[in-house]
């Protein structure tokens, strides 16, 4: 069983709708002291970074996914989900993250774009693979649908996909058990559903 954290801050009938697409059994949960019952988590998001960190706070679900993480079990940020799992963001102010891997969220450096682009990064782009069960069964450079203003800064090491907006930015990361993607699988059709696939069942 997926659980589909909530924490009035995620797009949580999209990703609950992908799952049912793939026929995962999947259920949408508020209650810290649940989430140890499930195989697998996914972490949502939608929003602004300090927000976040306060709704999952309040909830007590912050200590409560570190603890999931000790155990093995495997998790999966997307968005701003995916964010939440770093040690720091700039995003309105400096805010304290999850802290499961070392890195920083920031803006987009638009003083480094070549071209004239706009922020936020919306639509869909190409992400440049490293091998992962995540990407099994994939194009070697799959599109996925984008929509946010910061990206993450991380050591190379933990960066399984990256994509060019103006730069290249880190899009996807891996660290054990601790998996982030910053599109949205859930929106991006057959691509994003393989991907969810490849999660829940491998």
């Amino acid at each position: 069983m997926i659980g589909i954290i909530n924490y009035n801050m995620g797009n949580l009938a999209s990703v609950m709708n992908a799952f049912e697409k793939i026929g995962v059994s999947a259920k949408i949960e508020n209650d810290s002291k649940n989430l140890k019952n499930y195989d697998k988590l996914i972490l949502p998001g939608v929003g602004a970074f300090g927000d976040a960190m306060s709704h999952l706070k309040e909830y007590g679900l912050d200590e409560a996914i570190v603890e999931y993480t000790k155990s093995g079990k495997e998790i999966l940020g997307i968005c701003l989900g995916m964010q939440l799992l770093f040690s720091t963001s700039q995003e309105f102010g400096n805010h304290e993250g999850l802290n499961l891997i070392d890195g920083d969220v920031v803006l987009f450096d638009k003083s480094k774009f070549e071209h004239s682009l706009k922020v936020p990064h919306m639509g869909w782009n190409e992400l440049f693979v490293k091998e992962s069960k995540l990407f099994k069964e994939l194009p070697s450079e799959p599109y996925l649908y984008f929509v946010h203003s910061y990206h993450v800064v991380c050591e190379e090491k933990y960066a399984i996909a990256k994509t060019n907006y103006g730069y290249e930015f880190v899009s996807a990361v891996n660290k054990d058990n601790i998996y982030g993607f910053q599109p949205h699988p859930e929106k991006s059709h057959n691509i994003g559903l393989q991907i969810l696939k490849n999660f829940a069942t491998s």
